[in-house]
């Protein structure tokens, strides 16, 4: 979809001044067009995506069945721009019957508070935050009793017991517990072993109780983590788990002392991750190792809530 020049000029010149690690702002994708305008007569535009995902799809872990995204161009117009595409929104959602398994969603940067107050206005909420880490390693050794090493295949059942660990918790406050969880998460870790990916187990008297499940991604010219990240390649934080009992130590500090480390002598330009703002231990635990939202992930379920 185009939209015009000076509005795509607008919104870029917009996200260079609220962060300087938001990569150029996007042209919207192709989709259902939502034009709108302020109260003095600008004129901003969005595109909205309609996506089904149909039963056992592994974007469940963390989707709505039925979702509608907002892709909104705003340029400069702040928090009046954002109101008035999402007041388009409301009224195009009233053609809909999403059922409860839905939501609306939006992506936009962290730090630009005045279209927040526009999202909490419509009763959306930062379900989740894509967070960046840029600072050099820190030596955090782990606590007497303690090691830290590669996981590989042998370990998997290991990997995966604290894996769901993670998605049980954070079902708490992120979304519904998906049954079938274990067996779509199953065959990517076992692959991710086999391929002596970036997996990290913290074993106390030989039991495993911590885990750092990472990878590295490629923020490329035109793919879509470019969209997301500066170009370069960085190291993806995907899954951190500490056992109940092992909280509270410093396991998980040296666990990603060790991660962040490697990252670093491997290349990386930085790392990052996504958390969830209401989960009351990633939301401490994250700013604590050096991580900072770049974007938020907005979202209302079910989309009906729309206001």
């Amino acid at each position: 979809m185009s939209v015009s020049a000076a509005l795509l000029s607008a919104q870029r010149a917009r996200f260079a001044a609220l962060d300087p690690l938001l990569p150029p702002a996007a042209p919207p994708p192709e989709g259902e067009v939502l034009d709108a305008a302020t109260a003095d007569g600008t004129r901003v535009t969005a595109v909205l995506q309609v996506e089904r995902h149909v039963l056992g799809a592994f974007d469940l872990l963390w989707s709505a069945v039925h979702t509608w995204q907002l892709f909104p161009c705003t340029g400069g117009t702040g928090t009046a721009g954002m109101d008035a595409l999402l007041r388009a929104w409301r009224h195009r959602m009233d053609r809909e019957s999403p059922g409860p398994d839905s939501a609306c969603t939006v992506t936009w940067p962290s730090r630009d508070a005045e279209a927040v107050r526009a999202f909490l206005d419509h009763g959306l909420v930062p379900l989740s935050v894509l967070a960046v880490r840029t600072s050099p390693p820190e030596d955090h050794p782990p606590p007497p009793g303690v090691t830290i090493r590669r996981a590989g295949p042998e370990d998997l059942e290991e990997v995966m017991a604290l894996s769901l660990a993670t998605f049980r918790y954070s079902a708490l406050v992120a979304g519904p517990w998906r049954p079938g969880t274990e067996a779509l998460i199953a065959p990517r870790l076992e692959r991710a072993l086999a391929a002596e990916a970036p997996i990290w187990l913290a074993e106390r008297d030989g039991v495993a109780v911590a885990l750092a499940d990472c990878g590295w991604i490629e923020s490329a010219p035109g793919s879509w983590a470019a969209e997301l990240l500066p170009v370069g390649q960085w190291g993806y934080v995907n899954n951190v788990a500490t056992g109940e009992h092992a909280r509270g130590e410093g396991i998980g500090r040296a666990l990603m002392s060790r991660v962040h480390r490697e990252f670093h002598e491997r290349g990386a330009r930085a790392t990052y991750l996504y958390f969830n703002p209401a989960n009351p231990l990633s939301s401490v635990f994250w700013p604590r190792q050096g991580y900072r939202p770049l974007w938020s992930y907005w979202e209302v379920r079910p989309a009906s809530a729309l206001r």
